[in-house]
């Protein structure tokens, strides 16, 4: 994507979407927290375990225990037990195929903070395996030629 600052454009012809009926919407009431966000990044950087989780992000352990809660029962993680030898029962919480998909939104977070939110270089990219070449998250069209943003404009299907 370009660095214009070209604006996406709408199709106003139509009366826009329901709140209730916005997929951008319901997504964001489901993960849109900072909380539930740090959580799904831990997982994805392998961090599965409630008190590695609770260590790194230091949040409340009643917020996190209700965060990963609320990330089970939406199918995005899952729960698993696991028992060190000598210790008792645990869980670890992983991501379902579901929540992995989360990984696209979320680099696409991160590249945005990295170009607007940091003075200095990224701390982490995204890299392909085999040949190490950088990433950046994009639009795509259906022949899988790039888009530039100020190309795309939002329609809304009969």
């Amino acid at each position: 994507m370009s660095n214009s600052t070209a604006n996406i454009s709408v199709d106003t012809q139509r009366t826009l979407v329901a709140i209730e009926d916005c997929s951008m919407a319901r997504a964001a009431d489901l993960i849109g927290d900072r909380w539930t966000l740090l959580i799904i990044r831990e997982a994805l950087y392998g961090v599965t375990r409630f008190d590695a989780m609770h260590a790194d992000l230091g949040a409340p352990r009643t917020v996190l225990s209700g965060r990963l809660r609320k990330l089970c029962a939406a199918g995005i993680m899952t729960k698993r037990p696991y028992k060190k030898p000598g210790q008792r029962l645990r869980h670890q919480y992983v991501l379902t195929s579901k929540g992995v998909e989360l990984a696209l939104p979320l680099i696409a977070l991160m590249q945005w903070g990295d170009k607007h939110l940091r003075s200095g270089a990224p701390l982490a990219e995204i890299v392909e395996r085999k040949s190490g070449s950088p990433c950046r998250v994009g639009l795509i069209n259906d022949a899988g030629a790039p888009v530039e943003i100020g190309q795309t404009q939002f329609r809304l299907k009969s």
